[in-house]
């Protein structure tokens, strides 16, 4: 138990890698662990789709860019990018730095965003729409309780690839070009682009993870009840 409560408090996110490859013997040994996380209807509603082609990698990159500097745009600018309550006029205003972002990027050494495709393992998680009961599916607000069923999946791939000195983000950048991903990688439109996974040997690892106290988002009863505190 003391291993999986260090492997939970110490699992960050990780954008830069070495050149040190990853055998599909070793995505094979972490998709084999990770394959037991819960699913609703244990219906594991999960598709996986290892990304080893160059080229392909490359067409990912191209279409993962644009939405990454929008991203840091809108948060250049206070916002939380799309959030489901923006002010929809905020957020294109904010992305009107856009390019310039990308201009200074193209500029400079550039990061996993601009280096995608040198990554060791890219994965791409699709969630299989028939497959998900999101009750929330009728509720006139933004749908969310589907993912219940395929992120816990994503997690357990980030837990178990620490088993095997990797490390790895979770990013859902390239949702927003979701048509374009599911024509390169041959998915089929009952599909959606839940995540996309990268893991490689770390270039370091951060050993201080910021996160906020229990008692800033736990409470007792109701949302605005007491902080529940330790006794």
């Amino acid at each position: 138990m003391t291993d999986l409560r260090q492997a939970l408090r110490a699992t960050p996110a990780v954008r830069e890698f070495t050149d040190e490859p990853v055998s599909r013997d070793t995505v094979a040994a972490i998709l084999d662990t990770a394959r037991f996380a819960p699913s609703g209807g244990n219906r594991q509603a999960w598709r996986v789709v290892l990304v080893e082609d160059p080229a392909t990698k490359a067409a990912l990159r191209d279409l993962y860019l644009p939405g990454w500097y929008d991203y840091l745009a809108m948060g250049a600018a206070g916002l939380v990018a799309w959030s489901p309550l923006a002010d929809r006029e905020q957020e294109a205003k904010a992305k009107e730095a856009a390019p310039e972002i990308a201009a200074r990027a193209a500029a400079g050494p550039g990061g996993m965003a601009e280096h995608l495709e040198r990554v060791p393992v890219l994965l791409a998680v699709f969630a299989d729409l028939g497959s998900l009961a999101a009750v929330d599916r009728d509720l006139d607000r933004y749908t969310l309780v589907g993912g219940a069923s395929v992120y816990p999946f994503v997690w357990s791939i980030l837990l178990a690839a620490g088993e095997h000195g990797l490390g790895g983000v979770i990013t859902t950048m390239l949702t927003a070009r979701e048509a374009q991903v599911r024509d390169l990688l041959g998915a089929p439109a009952s599909m959606a682009l839940a995540a996309m996974v990268a893991l490689g040997h770390p270039v370091r690892r951060p050993t201080k993870l910021r996160r906020r106290p229990v008692p800033e988002f736990a409470t007792v009863d109701r949302v605005d009840g007491v902080p529940l505190e330790p006794r």
